[in-house]
């Protein structure tokens, strides 16, 4: 093997995307949003839990088909009304009111659906029909008749039986009838539902009917009770009329108060002429305009009373100041000239600096006189104010005392107005309604009259499976949602980066026949393209290529860490790196097997100090490979690891190799693991996408890092396409089919 060996593991780790840049620096992990949807994750799920999610399925449908079949049938019969808003006027030119606006139309008509729902129509139906007293009616809804026994039971005494069965007749009526109102009509239908079609029709009748016969009862009691009303109310407000103008006429000529009918249009209502109140009105008029004027005048002059006179609107609009501004302007410009061309002392200089001195003097007095009045303007107009104040203040003297004396009179008035506007209001309501008395027709009208039904509406067999169906796919999508949410096995790459935030190093396949050992001995079968792809990512993983020393240890045991790290060694020898693997299990070696050297001590015995790192150290079959064993097994392993001697071992391993490789037993449970990887420069993570959980990674993962430990990435194993989220499907396929057959 040499390094341009490609990075492919089956058309796998290293070519997939996921794994570009995963070396030195790699690029930081995208954050996957908690609402973006994964078709293909789904689809494994699903796929992974198809058989109890169909038997969910299935139980539902043939639990909600056993219940359909055991239900009993039942009829439902519709009778149609139709409401009108507002009945048809008998009498014409009548002046009544309608019953409800039309912009009112939507709460007029669900208010006759809730009367046809109300208590008092269901009672009317019962006492209609004496369904009270008929067992068959019970019997169609599903119901016992009660009876002494039941009633004496339930702690009523014998006498209410009656009351009982009427009560409970009218609930069975409400609960079967149903009402109805399609979109942009009003044809309301009135359905009753029951196990006896016969009764279903006789009973959507029967609340039809009643409540025609109900709508029209309303209105003439309702029209007999205002008539009486009325008429009362009427007699009242005449007799308080007449009292009120009794003692409007007595008051007004005990104040000697003058009234005086209106004229034209205006000759119903009564005025009082008051010279004093016009002129007080007059004088409110003028007093206000007075005000405003001042308080014009006053801002005028709060405005330029502290600005300079050069800033002032007034002044500068003033054509002599405009002109003495365009003078000055005119100076100023020759004494820049003369300056230019002579010294401040010349006598030019001197004589139009006198000249500018004289035009800014009189720019001061023409603003100041400008100023001053605004000044006068507006001390006039507070003087004015003053004035009219004060002859205001004079003449309101005088009207309270006039008002005074007619305020007893204009309460006698209004009192005497509103009682006759009271009294003629009623009068006119009470003539309409002894014009109208019985001669409104009924709004409502019966349309339809309900038929007896010929086939049951429910149950309704393909409904109810097509709707057991639906609830069996939505338990059956719960169980999986919650079996995934539970479910911590990382099987798939994405789980590794998603669940533990790991950079992922390589995707080892699952071998499908075989052993591992087998499988990697065919230098192109996936397993061994996917350690190429490993080591290649490897080989970037530091600044200076391969570490020096690196841990391969997983969560538990199992999980191919002693295949990974034999692989790993074998694959840095063949890039020419001096390698030495180091069985670091002190609990349970396997190198020694693997090599049959059985009696060759190793680690133990050179932690202890009983041999040198030459005497442990023996060479492979392989070029630039060595290996140290375990040997011999210690019987506090964690004591050996715990001293300086293996700190220096590393120190002097690395120095002498190119890369060592400590193969180190699983982290949870046993303290070795977090000892090794906190003396050596990178760890890896070995992690079985059949068996490794999320949380026992996690506390492994957890454990590394509290002693510092440098988590390098992690590697999964014994990876199953068909098992994943479907986005490695093409581990399933033979990747060099074609390169067989140019072999050919």
């Amino acid at each position: 093997m040499t390094s341009e060996t490609p990075i492919v593991a089956a058309k796998g780790a290293g070519s997939d995307p996921r794994f570009d840049g995963l070396a030195g620096g790699a690029e930081e992990m995208e954050e996957e949003k908690f609402f973006d949807i994964d078709l293909r994750r789904i689809i494994a799920a699903v796929r992974r839990n198809l058989i109890p999610a169909a038997a969910i399925v299935i139980g539902v449908v043939v639990i909600g088909a056993i219940l359909t079949l055991l239900m009993v049938p039942q009829y439902v019969a519709t009778s149609r009304v139709l409401v009108e808003q507002q009945a048809e006027q008998i009498l014409e030119d009548s002046t009544l009111p309608p019953q409800a606006g039309y912009q009112d139309a939507d709460r007029f008509l669900q208010t006759q659906l809730d009367v046809i729902r109300s208590r008092s129509l269901a009672e009317r139906v019962v006492e209609a029909n004496g369904l009270d007293d008929r067992a068959e009616f019970f019997d169609a809804l599903g119901a016992e008749i009660p009876d002494v026994e039941s009633i004496t039971e339930a702690g009523l005494p014998p006498e209410q039986l009656d009351a009982v069965r009427k009560d409970s007749a009218i609930e069975l009526v409400q609960q079967a009838t149903g009402v109805s109102l399609p979109v942009d009509s009003r044809l309301v239908a009135i359905s009753f539902e029951s196990a006896s079609p016969v009764l279903s029709a006789e009973l959507a009748n029967s609340v039809a009917e009643n409540f025609i016969e109900a709508n029209l009862a309303r209105k003439f009691d309702s029209s007999a009770y205002a008539r009486q009303f009325l008429g009362q109310q009427l007699e009242d407000a005449r007799e308080e009329l007449e009292d009120s103008e009794r003692e409007l006429n007595s008051f007004s000529r005990a104040a000697g108060l003058i009234r005086v009918a209106g004229q034209g249009a205006n000759a119903d209502q009564e005025t009082t002429l008051s010279v004093t109140n016009d002129t007080l009105v007059q004088l409110n008029s003028a007093a206000s305009e007075a005000t405003a004027q001042r308080i014009a005048a006053e801002q005028r002059w709060r405005s330029v009373a502290n600005a300079p006179v050069t800033s002032i609107p007034q002044v500068l609009n003033n054509p002599a100041m405009q002109s003495l501004l365009r003078q000055r302007s005119e100076v100023e410009s020759a004494l820049a000239e003369e300056r230019a061309r002579h010294l401040d002392d010349h006598p030019n200089v001197q004589a139009l600096e006198s000249q500018l001195q004289e035009v800014n003097s009189e720019i001061q007095s023409v603003g100041n006189s400008i100023k001053n009045s605004v000044r006068l303007e507006y001390q006039a107009a507070a003087d004015r104010e003053d004035s009219i104040q004060s002859r205001v203040s004079g003449v309101r003297s005088d009207a309270l005392n006039e008002q005074d004396r007619g305020v007893q009179y204009n309460i006698l008035k209004r009192e005497a107005e509103t009682k006759r506007a009271l009294y003629n209001t009623l009068l006119t309501r009470f003539n309409e309604l002894s014009a109208t008395a019985g001669a409104t027709s009924n709004n409502i009208t019966l349309v339809d009259l309900a038929n007896i039904p010929r086939e049951p509406s429910s149950p309704n067999l393909k409904l109810n499976i097509a709707l057991a169906l639906l609830a069996g796919l939505a338990l059956a999508g719960g169980f999986i949602f919650l079996r995934e949410q539970f479910d911590d096995v990382m099987r798939d790459p994405d789980d590794v980066e998603r669940k533990l935030g790991l950079t992922l190093l390589g995707l080892i396949p699952r071998v499908s026949d075989g052993t591992p050992e087998e499988e990697l001995e065919d230098a192109k079968s996936p397993i061994s393209e996917a350690y190429r792809s490993l080591v290649t990512n490897l080989r970037y993983s530091t600044s200076h290529g391969i570490p020096r020393s690196m841990a391969v240890t997983s969560s538990q045991k199992s999980e191919g860490k002693t295949t990974t790290s034999n692989r790993l060694a074998k694959e840095f020898a063949e890039l020419g790196k001096r390698t030495l693997l180091v069985d670091a299990d002190l609990r349970r070696p396997t190198l020694h097997k693997r090599v049959d050297q059985r009696e060759r001590n190793g680690l133990t015995s050179l932690l202890a100090g009983e041999t040198t790192i030459q005497e442990v150290v023996f060479p492979s079959d392989k070029p630039n490979l060595s290996y140290m064993t375990a040997l011999p097994i210690a019987p506090d392993p964690a004591a050996l690891l715990r001293t300086d001697a293996f700190a220096n071992l590393v120190t002097k391993l690395t120095a002498e190799y190119d890369c060592v490789i400590f193969d180190a037993p699983p982290v949870m449970g046993l303290s070795d693991a977090p000892m090794i990887a906190a003396h050596v420069e990178s760890t890896v993570m070995v992690i079985d996408s059949t068996a490794g959980g999320r949380g026992s990674s996690k506390a492994a993962i957890r454990r590394l890092r509290m002693v510092g430990a440098n988590i390098m990435g992690a590697v999964l194993t014994k990876f199953d396409p068909k098992a994943g989220n479907g986005n490695y499907a093409y581990y399933g396929a033979d990747y060099y089919t074609y390169e067989s057959r140019q072999d050919d």
